[in-house]
């Protein structure tokens, strides 16, 4: 039966938080709060956790699952190098709503999905989930809902839509917006905006003067 921990309160949040870490380890799910919308998770390196976070959500491996770290430091061991501008993306927008695809750390052993070798990772500005990270390591996480609904915002609207696939809900309240992360991708020799969303296009190119955007 899936347990849901109201983390407004000190004694809940401490409690749940423990239950969520023990869960992952297990290699069973968790839906927590992020910046933007709610998360399923799973231990990043657990291919059969990743591969119950798609059975749950009924997502095919064709649409890989991004990894949200606690740290810096965690990103940048997941991944081969943030090429010429991926730091000082990482320095003004993380913690923040910005997703990062870069090519993965060939030597590591995990299934996401169909990823031709890159990784989307980002670090998210909510303590609960940075709280829960830092227990965990990196996490497999995409939001929390069935694929084509609307993201859930509330613990409540992942629970009616995820049910007893998920083992703990961390309930962190509503989602203060529900706009999701910006995306770049870091793999070519021009960033790119893949998914326009919480950080616009031109506060991107403050920090990096050229950015393709598709418009």
């Amino acid at each position: 039966m899936s347990r849901r921990y109201d983390c407004a309160n000190q004694g809940e949040r401490t409690s749940g938080l423990i239950d969520a870490a023990s869960v992952v380890r297990r290699g069973e799910l968790v839906v927590l709060p992020t910046d933007t919308v709610y998360g399923i998770g799973a231990d990043a390196f657990t291919p059969s956790a990743v591969a119950a976070l798609l059975e749950a959500k009924g997502r095919g491996r064709d649409m890989p699952v991004p990894v949200l770290v606690g740290t810096v430091r965690a990103a940048t061991a997941l991944v081969e190098d943030l090429g010429p501008y991926g730091q000082d993306l990482v320095d003004a927008f993380w913690p923040g709503p910005l997703t990062l695809i870069c090519r993965a750390n060939r030597s590591l052993s995990w299934d996401l999905g169909d990823t031709k070798g890159t990784v989307a990772v980002r670090m998210p500005l909510h303590a609960v989930a940075l709280d829960l990270l830092k227990e965990t390591g990196p996490m497999a996480v995409s939001s929390a809902n069935r694929s084509g609904a609307a993201p859930a915002t509330t613990a409540e609207e992942a629970e009616a839509q995820l049910g007893e696939s998920v083992a703990v809900y961390l309930d962190g309240g509503k989602c203060a917006d529900d706009v999701p992360s910006t995306i770049v991708d870091l793999t070519s020799a021009v960033p790119r905006v893949l998914r326009k969303g919480a950080i616009p296009a031109d506060k991107l190119r403050g920090v990096v003067s050229y950015i393709a955007t598709g418009d």
